[in-house]
């Protein structure tokens, strides 16, 4: 029975996360959710209870994200869904951004969550089952932000690494789903949860206005409503077949349709240069 799986979630204390959590709690699933303060969660969520462990875990340290697997597992006796969506955005001309700023978001957004995966699997293989979501975005497809083309380029990273997994781990009984939402009206791209760089060069003009634009204009006006998305991902741990990548609210698809467009067209126009590199054909005859 659906209602009898365990649900693993970081970055649970707000935006999508929190609406997940929420809802599962309300339908009756258990939950271990992970942050990195523990406080925030029992504040937000609720104290423990038999469907619900709340949970500080680092995601930088891998010792420490195998410690808080451990304790889930001790607490349920199984994890069956794991959501990757602890992550946070970064904003900077990459010529602005600084090695330690990089460094920390790819630490957050893609090496947090193999650190997960790589500590959950064990569990997921000895079942034979298991679903593991990884929240990318939109801007693991698209990258024609300026401004954020660092934590775009986190984002395709786990579109690239979700993919592979799922070829891996489909055999073993596990499906693996990147979900890559457009805009939601979270306080994803508020101060707390979007970060910007330390120095700027004033030549990048269009970065800091899609900056700008982000953190003014599109904030809080987000077409998206999380607690749908919340209905999305519960839909999808009941598929037997789930999707491999799923782009959620319509303003991702009609990025996504774009780029596909413009790629087919790139291609085709420049399509004899790009195939001239082949050996010729040796007729041995």
């Amino acid at each position: 029975m659906s209602m009898s799986k365990v649900w693993f979630i970081t970055g649970a204390s707000k935006g999508l996360g929190l609406h997940l959590v929420e809802k599962l709690l309300k339908s009756g699933y258990k939950v271990a959710a992970t942050s990195r303060n523990q406080s925030q969660l029992i504040e937000k969520v609720s104290e423990k209870s038999d469907n619900f462990l709340p949970l500080a875990m680092d995601l930088t340290n891998e010792n420490d994200v195998k410690s808080t697997i451990d304790k889930a597992l001790s607490y349920f006796g199984g994890i069956d869904v794991v959501v990757n969506n602890a992550g946070y955005g970064l904003g900077g001309a990459i010529e602005e951004l600084q090695h330690e700023e990089v460094h920390q978001n790819f630490d957050v957004n893609v090496y947090g969550s193999l650190h997960v995966i790589r500590n959950v699997l064990p569990i997921m293989r000895e079942k034979g089952s298991g679903h593991i979501m990884n929240i990318a975005s939109i801007g693991g497809f698209v990258a024609t932000f300026p401004g954020y083309g660092i934590y775009c380029a986190t984002k395709f990273a786990v579109q690239g690494f979700s993919e592979a997994l799922q070829t891996e781990v489909k055999p073993l009984g596990i499906n693996v789903t990147c979900v890559s939402p457009g805009y939601f009206r979270t306080e994803f791209l508020s101060s707390d949860s979007m970060q910007t760089s330390e120095r700027s060069i004033d030549v990048y003009e269009s970065a800091r206005e899609t900056v700008r634009m982000h953190a003014q204009d599109i904030h809080g006006n987000q077409a998206g409503d999380p607690a749908k998305a919340a209905d999305v991902f519960i839909e999808l741990s009941k598929m037997d077949n789930p999707p491999t990548h799923l782009y959620l609210g319509s303003d991702a698809y009609e990025f996504v349709n774009q780029k596909i467009t413009n790629l087919q067209e790139m291609m085709e126009a420049h399509k004899s240069l790009g195939v001239s590199t082949d050996f010729e054909n040796v007729n041995a005859s």
